[in-house]
């Protein structure tokens, strides 16, 4: 994690971007952003044609692909790319969130409210089943940023209030706050949280990592996947795992 270079690539692109009445491009074009100028200074190394795709970066170390959210929309491009060079896939979560409103006459955005969601490593693994048939490939890397960040909405909503259904306008992201680096199987050994040992369910693993039981679920299909821990059987209708060596 390199701090100073993410917070350069923000300042860089703040500015004529941050256009609240901007409607015309949703989701998180300014993150996808940012973590690009963050991997690859160097624009010449981006938006680089590979076959019938588009790399996000390709340089001297591979493809780098960054991808917000829906990580199983990649399958085609990685079965591409795979065959090509080595490739890194980037997937941001976001550690603590403010959100602003913008009113949608005047462009005017409200004070920053912290949201009570917040997201970490874990989260990442819930996207991360959409590809895992890929994490054993000796090519593919695969790396979690976590950040936090600012959600401009519309006030737009058919609630009293405008806020329900309002559109999302962009999510700038503000601050890096970690960084975790995963290039082969036993890499994915950092999931499992130092309380666990010997056989334990679903749900020790849950509060061990003090996170709901769904991403456990997904963090422990991962684990499996990459032979990290293995189904022994079931206890009161849960799976019961073990750590294995690998």
């Amino acid at each position: 994690m390199d701090r100073e270079r993410f917070l350069a690539a923000v300042q860089s692109y703040a500015g004529a971007e941050r256009d609240p009445k901007g409607i015309g491009t949703l989701g998180e074009r300014s993150v996808h952003a940012v973590l690009k100028a963050y991997f690859e200074p160097q624009e010449d190394n981006t938006e680089i044609k590979i076959g019938s795709f588009v790399a996000d970066i390709a340089g001297e170390g591979g493809i780098i692909e960054i991808q917000t959210r829906a990580l199983y929309r990649l399958k085609k491009k990685l079965d591409c790319f795979l065959e090509n060079a080595r490739v890194t896939v980037v997937h941001p979560v976001f550690s603590k969130k403010y959100l602003r409103w913008a009113d949608p006459a005047t462009g005017e955005l409200s004070d920053r409210r912290l949201s009570p969601k917040k997201e970490s490593l874990y989260t990442a693994m819930e996207e991360l089943v959409g590809i895992k048939n890929y994490l054993d490939d000796p090519n593919f890397a695969f790396v979690c940023i976590v950040l936090e960040c600012e959600d401009i909405r519309l006030l737009d909503g058919y609630s009293k209030d405008k806020k329900k259904g309002a559109t999302k306008l962009d999510r700038y992201p503000l601050d890096i706050v970690a960084e975790y680096r995963f290039e082969c199987p036993q890499d994915y050994m950092m999931l499992v949280p130092a309380e666990i040992e010997g056989e334990f369910a679903t749900s020790d693993f849950a509060k061990a990592a003090k996170i709901s039981r769904r991403l456990a679920q997904s963090t422990l299909n991962i684990l499996s996947y990459t032979g990290c821990v293995k189904c022994i059987g079931k206890k009161n209708r849960e799976n019961l795992y073990m750590i294995t060596e690998i």
